[in-house]
């Protein structure tokens, strides 16, 4: 009997046996003459009276990279100083809370270090930036320079620079357990960044009738990016802060600027 129960057993799990390794183990003690099948996360007990037991292992998920996900942020631009005046260029103080960064990391991989715990993250992403200007500024940009000034023929409700950029980030990332869901985690490294598109929006009124305008353009800003970042949170919910450690824009064209971001995170 108990053949044709191992009979039926291969059958119904064949597929699995295509693709997994099985492991038979024959136990001599308490109770006698019993079959374990381990398939995959399925275990198959057969006992000397032909009875079948079929159980499901729990195994937990290993610790993950924090990378992977969506992030939703805040933008603001700081001088050289770290300070958010701009005494001879007041066009770049923006409003932060206008000004948001909308990141879709798609990729990631993490090298262990220590075990599960400490390891280098790295990865790729997608990063959406806005920086709202106040006042009623309008960006021009010549060969030798980039600036603002106040437009005084249209009202905007918006006026906004916009750039995208492909990212990669380099994190020394540290686990407090191996298992994603109960684990706090700190992250500490750079991502590095090259834009791929750039662009301003202006949506106003003139002359009582409504208007919405972009226009595409370097705009002065550098192509590539570093940024230091530091992020935290515990299982898949976070908090990260980003800041550039070189200009927004080219320095010949004009003052230093440098964005500080910060946000939530959800890792997939």
């Amino acid at each position: 009997m108990k053949a044709y129960i191992l009979l039926l057993v291969h059958i119904l799990f064949g597929i699995n046996l295509l693709a997994q390794e099985v492991e038979v183990t024959e136990i001599d003690n308490n109770p006698p003459d019993t079959t374990h099948i381990v398939i995959g996360k399925k275990r198959i007990t057969i006992t000397s009276n032909d009875s079948v037991d079929v159980e499901i292992k729990d195994e937990k998920r290993k610790s993950e990279a924090h990378w992977a996900g969506i992030e939703m942020g805040f933008n603001m631009l700081t001088n050289a100083s770290m300070g958010t005046s701009f005494p001879n260029n007041p066009y770049w103080e923006n409003d932060p809370a206008r000004s948001l960064s909308w990141n879709w990391n798609i990729f990631e991989h993490k090298f262990q270090i220590v075990h599960e715990y400490v390891g280098i993250t790295t990865g790729l992403g997608i990063s959406f930036q806005q920086f709202a200007l106040k006042n009623n500024y309008r960006i021009y940009d010549t060969p030798d320079s980039v600036y603002a000034q106040i437009d005084t023929v249209y009202r905007y409700d918006k006026n906004k620079l916009k750039a995208t950029y492909l990212t990669v980030p380099l994190l020394l990332e540290f686990n407090t357990n191996i298992d994603a869901d109960r684990s706090f985690y700190l992250a500490a490294g750079v991502i590095g960044s090259v834009r791929i598109g750039s662009k301003t929006k202006y949506v106003g009124e003139a002359d009582g009738n409504e208007f919405k305008r972009k226009d595409k353009g370097t705009y002065g800003l550098s192509a590539f990016r570093v940024d230091g970042t530091v992020r935290l949170g515990y299982a898949n919910w976070g908090v990260f802060a980003n800041y550039s450690l070189i200009p927004l824009f080219e320095t010949s064209k004009t003052t230093e600027v440098y964005p500080l971001t910060f946000g939530l995170s959800y890792n997939f």
